[in-house]
């Protein structure tokens, strides 16, 4: 398989900036105005929701700034209960319509009627914390990967990521075991540590690895949704959950995430940690919101430029 070596290669350079447009992210307007964006600043790695309609919008991104043969495609699935698969609902009538959820959105998916646009929301969670009626909540649906896989692939992806924070390792493994059976490009899984140990987040990487003749990858979780600032100890967990998995010796595509930021690299350097480079998301959509939230945003050339500018001093922190 042509690009699954080429991604490959890619990967063993170590100078990795994977763009997260959200595994949750189904604006479709959003997702080809942030690969348009990235990709123009160096970016060639991307990931995305696991359907058809997200997967047109960044490939048409891309081709905008003629980067067509420069970059890859990863769609983000998992189980149901992982938290980059999950939306927030709010319940109108326990809503006191103070709009505190409305004002911490970082995805403006809450409209003035107070409902969640499902196409917008990623279930950072961020309105439910603020929401001091309770009336929040989280919820997941389910996804059949037998179902959805075949057409993405036929689409033309380069890798399946696969969210497994979870506790239940039976699901964990099932959902794998079909991943591995339908999909033969690289392969990543995204772990954290809220729901594992050290020692059990090392022992369900071997086993995935042990069921994986593909090329495995890691996306060293730190807190999930979290890369709102720009500081050491916002991205301290997602350096210290590759060191684990680097010293683990498990495999030598290592991604970091979760609360990543521009000090990420810097951090991981500084702790002589050897990974492939970070995957951005909440933090990488954050400082160039103020741009591509203009409809001109793709014919306004200064308006690109300036957007421009911002994005590839991020990639470049890395590229």
């Amino acid at each position: 398989m042509k690009m699954n070596k080429q991604l490959r290669e890619f990967l063993d350079e170590k100078n990795v900036f994977k763009l997260i447009c959200g595994a949750g992210n189904k604006n479709i307007s959003e997702i080809t105005k942030l690969t348009a964006l990235y990709a123009a600043a160096g970016c060639r790695f991307f990931d995305l929701n696991a359907s058809i309609d997200a997967v047109r919008a960044a490939k048409k991104g891309i081709e905008l700034v003629n980067k067509k043969n420069d970059c890859f495609i990863c769609v983000s699935v998992g189980t149901k209960d992982d938290p980059h698969l999950t939306k927030c609902r709010i319940d109108l009538k326990k809503c006191i319509s103070c709009s505190s959820c409305k004002d911490v959105c970082i995805q403006k998916a809450i409209n003035k009627e107070h409902i969640i646009d499902e196409n917008k929301c990623i279930g950072c969670g961020k309105c439910m914390e603020k929401c001091t009626a309770g009336a929040i909540i989280r919820y997941s649906k389910e996804v059949s990967l037998e179902n959805i896989l075949p057409d993405l692939i036929k689409e033309g992806i380069d890798c399946v990521e696969y969210h497994a924070i979870s506790d239940n390792d039976e699901e964990v493994m099932q959902d794998w075991a079909i991943i591995t059976k339908i999909f033969n490009g690289v392969i990543s899984v995204c772990l954290d540590r809220s729901k594992l140990g050290n020692e059990r987040l090392i022992e369900r990487l071997r086993a995935m690895k042990n069921l994986c003749v593909n090329t495995f990858m890691v996306q060293a979780d730190g807190a999930p949704m979290s890369g709102g600032k720009d500081d050491f100890r916002t991205t301290l967990q997602a350096v210290a959950t590759a060191d684990i998995v680097e010293k683990a010796q498990i495999t030598p595509y290592i991604l970091m995430s979760g609360g990543t930021n521009s000090k990420t690299m810097e951090f991981a350097r500084k702790c002589d940690i050897n990974v492939c480079g970070f995957a951005v998301g909440s933090f990488a959509r954050k400082i160039v919101r103020e741009y591509i939230e203009n409809e001109n945003f793709l014919t306004d050339k200064e308006l690109f430029n300036k957007a421009l500018k911002v994005a590839k001093e991020l990639v470049g922190k890395v590229c």
